[in-house]
């Protein structure tokens, strides 16, 4: 050791310990908080969603039971009559009773195809055909895709 050298006699810098990871700042804690709520919310309003359009599934298996029984025997009155009563009660559960109800005709057709785009609108002779002997010349194919259309996309109101 050089006496002249203060330098010399200072010991060597020593690191600080690492700093850990836990536990988290609180910063973190809300954040996950935050995290946590978030999806348990989310998951709630999917859960909400999924039970809210339940008829609308049982109404779309009902409809392709429904086609499957009239491509086996086709009937085009009572496919088209059980068609009109397919929609008449998935119309009754997601719209107030007092405006579906009543509803026959044409105003019934216009009441679904409000809820369609205009190229998959039922045509007017669907308005009658159920209830006539000869039923006449309707595009089958036309009908159920306008029902599924109409039962995957009407705009429900709440109750």
């Amino acid at each position: 050791m050089n006496p002249q050298d203060p330098l010399a006699s200072l010991h060597p810098l020593r690191t600080p310990a690492l700093i850990g990871w836990w536990p988290p700042a609180a910063g973190w804690w809300l954040l996950l908080l935050f995290v946590l709520v978030g999806v348990a919310a989310l998951a709630y309003m999917i859960r909400r969603r999924y039970k809210r359009n339940a008829y609308r599934r049982r109404a779309l298996l009902q409809l392709q039971s429904l086609h499957t029984a009239y491509l086996a025997e086709p009937d085009t009155r009572v496919y088209v009559s059980q068609i009109n009563a397919l929609l008449k009660s998935v119309a009754l559960l997601a719209y107030p009773r007092t405006s579906v109800a009543a509803q026959h005709g044409g105003h019934w057709r216009e009441f679904l195809n409000r809820g369609l785009p205009p190229d998959a609108q039922l045509p007017p002779a669907f308005d009658d055909a159920a209830y006539q002997r000869a039923c006449p010349d309707i595009d089958m194919g036309q009908v159920h895709r306008a029902a599924q259309q109409w039962i995957k996309h009407h705009k429900a109101t709440p109750p």
